[in-house]
């Protein structure tokens, strides 16, 4: 049986999601990030299939989200955007200190993802985390730096004005750079990446995040099998059926979540 705990991990508010035989043995881990507006229980369905597979399962609630969500306009959370990517990376790592800690996870075996800004915070954290074994970036984006722009870009042609100077904002995309792997592609070092992506998407668009595929694809020629890109003609911002469960293989084949070693 499968059974899904609300717990605070690290700190952070997050849905614990496992095999109840496995509750207390040491097993696959997966961090699975939710997207901009959501919240952590809006992707139970990802974690249970992946939890009937032998991994353990974490939903973080990102900050200003769901139950950590405050009373502000919508603009503002717009503007918040990158704060909140910046610090849901560095909560992945209290998470995963915090099941480390109690000797839970292989830490061997770890997995990333998630939809939208979780795959946006996906692909920042690989650049930080070597102990990221593989990761599955559902609509993210990794071009950090020129994303903001285009973001600033649509807000200012909209007729927005933006609560934020553009000293603070240029001083933003300079902090982004460090996170941003099309400007550290070599962090990657072949670990095993799958990219899912419509290619009607309008709010993440498909084209830069296939432009990177492509690219990055020479440096995984001695591990083909390591790289993967699902695109799908007819998505838009909604992960299909095809890519829930192509994430689900592939933590399956790389994080080898049905042997137990």
């Amino acid at each position: 049986m499968v059974i899904v705990e609300k717990i605070m991990a690290g700190g952070v508010p997050s849905l614990h999601v496992v095999k109840e035989e496995l509750k207390n043995e040491q097993t696959p881990f997966v961090l699975f990030v939710h997207g901009f507006t959501s919240a952590k229980e809006h992707n139970l369905h990802y974690a249970y299939l992946l939890a009937e597979k032998g991994a353990r399962v974490v939903l973080p609630e990102a900050l200003y989200h769901g139950e950590r969500s405050e009373s502000m306009p919508p603009m503002e959370l717009n503007v918040r955007f990158w704060d909140i990517v910046m610090n849901t990376i560095h909560e992945l790592k209290a998470i995963k200190d915090f099941f480390a800690d109690e000797g839970l996870i292989d830490e061997s075996r770890i997995g990333v993802s998630g939809t939208s800004m979780g795959g946006i915070v996906t692909l920042g954290a690989l650049t930080q985390y070597k102990w990221i074994t593989a990761g599955v970036s559902l609509m993210g984006s990794p071009y950090y730096v020129h994303f903001l722009r285009k973001q600033v870009e649509y807000l200012r042609d909209a007729g927005h004005v933006l609560p934020i100077s553009d000293e603070d904002l240029e001083a933003k995309m300079q902090s982004l750079e460090h996170f941003d792997l099309s400007l550290h592609k070599e962090s990657l070092n072949e670990r095993p990446l799958l990219f899912w992506h419509g290619e009607k998407d309008q709010v993440v668009p498909f084209k830069p995040t296939w432009a990177f595929y492509e690219d990055i694809r020479s440096a995984y020629e001695a591990k083909p099998e390591n790289i993967q890109f699902i695109r799908d003609p007819n998505a838009d911002h909604k992960v299909s059926r095809e890519g829930l469960f192509g994430l689900v293989n592939w933590f399956d084949t790389h994080l080898y979540l049905s042997t137990r070693v």
